[in-house]
């Protein structure tokens, strides 16, 4: 995933202290309920400023002229591309939109600090890059890690939009971080290539520029390897291959209640005939 969805989603393990909804008695049941709602509605509305602030970057990176046209027409086809495969190919099915909980992967204490780690390096330090670039005059900083940016943005505002809809199944969300991270890996070379072989120090530079040039380098080099990683450890071995086993499951077990339904009909109308004809 992209990190910021993962860090920002609400915790999904059962909390062993407290009694099942099944012992509750309904007054404790309506506190239990309302509890929920205001944990929704607060993570609801930490989505909501996420969202804004994803937009923004997004205006701002998309005005600034730095970023290529097939990065700013990628997010347009991704978009499509996965409208037309919830359509068509992997459509929702009414287990999917009748379960509360959206999550696919449920990831352990170590794995939340992993990925709190590749947001800050794939989004909070390429930020600061990019803003100390504009402060310093540096071009080839702005120009090398806005586009990185702007892909990133858009691959969680897109995460956060379609976790909260029925309407996508679980091989369409997963997909969406697996798209943007290929595409994200051809610009984050780019971006190395510009700063290791495009940008020079002067010979009597100062010890704040050189730290500046090789943080940019080091943090190129780090988000290649982190969403590296990501892709070839994570995203395809293990998320992708969990989204398709719960898509179909979820298929299966729709399929069989629907014959499940048929055949409750079909004893029902024999019944009621046998009835009829004994009267």
């Amino acid at each position: 995933m992209s990190g910021v969805s993962l860090a920002v989603a609400p915790r999904t393990e059962p909390d062993k202290t407290t009694t099942s909804a099944a012992d509750m008695n309904p007054q404790q049941r309506r506190h239990h309920q309302q509890q929920q709602q205001s944990m929704v509605g607060g993570v609801m509305g930490s989505l909501r400023v996420i969202e804004l602030q994803l937009v923004a970057f997004i205006m701002v990176f998309s005005a600034s002229g730095l970023v290529p046209l097939l990065d700013l027409i990628f997010p347009a086809f991704a978009s499509a591309y996965l409208l037309l495969l919830s359509r068509l190919a992997f459509p929702a099915h009414g287990a999917a939109a009748s379960n509360g909980s959206q999550e696919i992967f449920h990831g352990s204490r170590l794995f939340r600090l992993y990925v709190i780690v590749g947001t800050a390096v794939g989004l909070f330090l390429p930020l600061a890059y990019v803003l100390g670039g504009f402060a310093r005059g540096d071009e080839h900083a702005v120009r090398s890690a806005t586009p990185h940016l702007f892909l990133l943005s858009f691959q969680i505002l897109t995460e956060n939009i379609i976790s909260g809809l029925s309407l996508f199944s679980p091989p369409v969300r997963a997909l969406v971080p697996l798209l943007y991270t290929v595409r994200r890996i051809f610009v984050i070379i780019d971006w190395i290539a510009d700063v290791w072989l495009n940008k020079k120090l002067p010979a009597n530079a100062a010890f704040k520029d050189v730290a500046w040039f090789w943080f940019g380098k080091t943090l190129g080099v780090a988000n290649l390897v982190y969403f590296s990683i990501n892709l070839f450890v994570f995203l395809i071995p293990r998320f992708l291959p969990r989204a398709f086993e719960r898509y179909f499951r979820e298929r299966d077990e729709s399929r069989a209640k629907m014959e499940e339904d048929k055949r409750s009909a079909a004893a029902n109308k024999s019944h009621a005939a046998a009835d009829k004809k004994s009267d």
